[in-house]
């Protein structure tokens, strides 16, 4: 039997089930539709292995705000009654099969990336559970994103339309555009029209950067912007080499009728 991979952006989904919830502090109704959400996921995926993997729950903010200062300063906390549940979250998806990992220091994207782009790299199948579009950044043969809220793929095709350019210059584009929601500026005057047109001309940054042709009206903003559009790239590229210090056979999916 091929090997299949799922890993779970887990703050991604309960936030996103917990937001949709009529009583915010109707935090078990929250543990019963997460959990239902992933049997289904388990059903539409047919998961070999499976693990759910958890940001620290730190104030913080880790290297990518030693490198841009307001990296995620203006992130909403996580909600009271979910951080006093996180226990009893854990323990509802332990029930139906999946193993939690909590990241310590390093964001979960990070972790995520790095299992992912791991096991994809011995072209075993990787699908990631997430409505992040970072991690479109790494999307190989074998390696998919599935939004499941929105139903659909994030995909080539997807970052195609939505983005104008390829998956290895996703980061180049952030560099450019920023990212709002994180507080990663960018270079200012540059939008997503003109990241699109500089990096459909060319490979990435850099070679935009040191590039004769550039036209005139982005030549000086990336001149004058160049280090900080590669500190904005830097944070938003994925780390793919941290220390897991577990093997896949640990997170072997097994059905709920196999668990002791």
């Amino acid at each position: 039997m091929s090997l299949h991979l799922v890993i779970i952006d887990a703050l991604n989904l309960i936030r996103r089930v917990h937001s949709a919830q009529p009583d915010a502090e109707d935090i078990e109704r929250t543990i019963q539709t997460t959990s239902r959400t992933l049997s289904k996921i388990i059903q539409e995926t047919s998961p070999t292995h499976i693990i759910a993997v958890f940001d620290h729950d730190s104030e913080d903010r880790g290297w990518r705000a030693q490198l841009l200062p307001h990296y995620k300063e203006k992130r909403q906390p996580m909600p009271d009654a979910l951080r006093q549940n996180m226990d009893a979250i854990q323990q509802a998806w332990w029930e139906i099969g999946i193993d939690s990992l909590l990241s310590s220091g390093d964001e979960a994207d990070d972790l995520i990336a790095t299992l992912a782009t791991k096991v994809a790299s011995h072209q075993e199948q990787v699908t990631i559970i997430s409505t992040d579009k970072g991690y479109c950044q790494l999307l190989s043969p074998t390696l998919r994103i599935r939004d499941y809220f929105q139903h659909r793929w994030l995909d080539q095709a997807f970052i195609t339309q939505e983005f104008g350019v390829r998956p290895e210059q996703l980061c180049d584009y952030w560099a450019l555009t920023g990212i709002h929601s994180s507080q990663v500026s960018g270079v200012p005057g540059v939008g997503p029209k003109a990241a699109k047109e500089i990096l459909n001309q060319f490979t990435d940054i850099e070679q935009a950067f040191q590039g004769t042709d550039l036209p005139k009206k982005y030549q000086k903003k990336l001149t004058e912007h160049i280090e900080l559009a590669r500190q904005c790239k830097a944070v938003a590229t994925l780390k793919t080499d941290i220390e897991l210090g577990f093997n896949l056979q640990d997170i072997r999916f097994q059905p709920p009728e196999s668990v002791s």
